[in-house]
């Protein structure tokens, strides 16, 4: 079915097929054909443009027009498709994975053993409790194996730079999934957590924001999507001040 959407549209003219776009997109739907750029259907890009700073010349723009809905389903047949291919390259335990670095989904160690082994190389503040990448709310896909049922923290950016302890106290045993609501557009932030609420059975939410204003819009989003996707999730907010204390 179509629908009007935000979507990516390539300039021709400009575009000189250097390819820089193709492994930023993380749903895999651009490919070099004929020498150019080109999305190889619309049901695959999500035209949340992440592809747009990587092109040199400027080609890539979003535009708002009518096309096919996303498909996520479909954007995992076509990487699971490229990744038998061997295109794009996939790296490491990359479960899901456009060939961008950003955006390969991927599990840590967290068992006692691999903690302890990866505590050798760690600072003295002791080791990462981040077990899973992208954490980026726009990179994450709505299917990442690790939401399944997970008890998700999701953070204002600024939050793990004020908060010393937010690995201890926020992340350990918990999926994470951090953004700013200020400069990015939130109701991609809406949409994006409206399906993740809806597809991955989220146990609960916690969200995490600096004290400052503009954090105050990210549990706004939240709510929004959590009424969105029909899904009753325990739900929790937590503020810390610029000095990295909680408040509240």
């Amino acid at each position: 079915m179509k629908v009007t959407r935000k979507i990516i549209e390539i300039d021709d003219e400009k575009c000189d097929g250097c390819g820089n776009c193709v492994p930023s997109c993380a749903e895999g739907a651009i490919q070099i054909i004929d020498g150019k750029a080109r999305v190889i259907a619309d049901k695959y890009c999500d035209g949340l443009g992440a592809c747009l700073g990587e092109c040199p010349q400027g080609a890539l723009t979003i535009v708002e027009r009518e096309a096919e809905e996303f498909d996520e389903e479909a954007v995992h047949q076509l990487l699971e498709k490229q990744a038998k291919a061997g295109e794009p390259e996939t790296r490491g335990p990359a479960v899901i994975s456009g060939g961008c670095p950003s955006a390969a989904v991927k599990n840590f160690p967290t068992s006692p053993c691999d903690c302890a082994s990866q505590a050798k190389t760690q600072a003295p503040g002791g080791p990462s409790a981040l077990g899973h990448w992208p954490v980026q709310i726009r990179l994450v896909p709505a299917g990442a194996p690790f939401l399944k049922n997970a008890d998700l923290v999701i953070a204002a950016d600024c939050v793990p730079v004020a908060y010393p302890a937010f690995h201890k106290d926020f992340l350990a045993g918990r999926a994470v999934m951090i953004g700013c609501p200020k400069f990015d557009n939130a109701q991609e932030y809406v949409d994006k957590l409206t399906r993740v609420f809806a597809e991955s059975g989220i146990k609960s939410i916690t969200a995490v924001i600096m004290e400052v204003p503009c954090c105050a819009g990210l549990p706004a989003i939240v709510k929004k999507a959590l009424e969105n996707s029909g899904m009753d999730i325990p739900f929790s907010e937590v503020t810390v001040s610029a000095r990295g204390e909680i408040l509240s």
